[in-house]
């Protein structure tokens, strides 16, 4: 039986007086790292699109499907020999979503002008408030898509058009003769 008291996300089932634990709709976090948003979806329909920011060029944001396995409210940073405890210093701001990739995740940040731009080492930045509010939608178990380039998934859910892949525009490039880097 649904309880409307539940998060939204959540329903519970009950057999006569006793109540079992709530069922739990999974979401899906999809990133476009093209277009520097954010989405949570539920059921093919989008509840919240964020502002972020991706991997810079020299380290990018990991494309493919992942996993959140791990939520933490006021995250230590560790990173070859620093430690910074929570706190407006901590560059992961105040919440770290951890995927099933070893070391990347979806967090806050020390840097809010970086939101917007290619300026991370490879994880997903959010402004603080935002990632508050993302990390009260989301669950362990939850899938994270990050799409480095935009496919027609991307182009339906933030509109725009499909991009063309790199290396078919450089192949193309090459064969009409058109310059090329030297």
């Amino acid at each position: 039986m649904w309880n409307p008291r539940l998060a939204s996300k959540e329903r519970t089932r009950t057999w006569g007086t006793r109540r079992t634990t709530p069922i739990r709709v999974k979401r899906q976090v999809i990133v476009s790292v093209p277009d520097r948003k954010l989405v949570v979806m539920q059921n093919g329909a989008v509840l919240r699109v964020f502002e972020v920011a991706v991997g810079a060029d020299v380290s990018p944001s990991p494309s493919g499907t992942f996993e959140i396995v791990r939520r933490l409210t006021e995250p230590t940073y560790y990173h070859a020999g620093v430690v910074i405890p929570a706190g407006d210093d901590n560059p992961l701001g105040p919440r770290w979503v951890g995927l099933n990739r070893k070391g990347y995740g979806i967090h806050g940040t020390n840097a809010p002008r970086s939101i917007g731009k290619a300026a991370s080492h490879g994880c997903i930045r959010m402004r603080n408030r935002d990632i508050v509010q993302f990390f009260a939608m989301v669950s362990v178990g939850d899938t994270v898509e990050i799409h480095g380039q935009r496919d027609e998934q991307i182009a339906e859910i933030f509109g725009g058009q499909v991009s063309e892949p790199t290396e078919v525009a450089q192949a193309e490039a090459s064969s009409t003769g058109a310059a090329g880097g030297q």
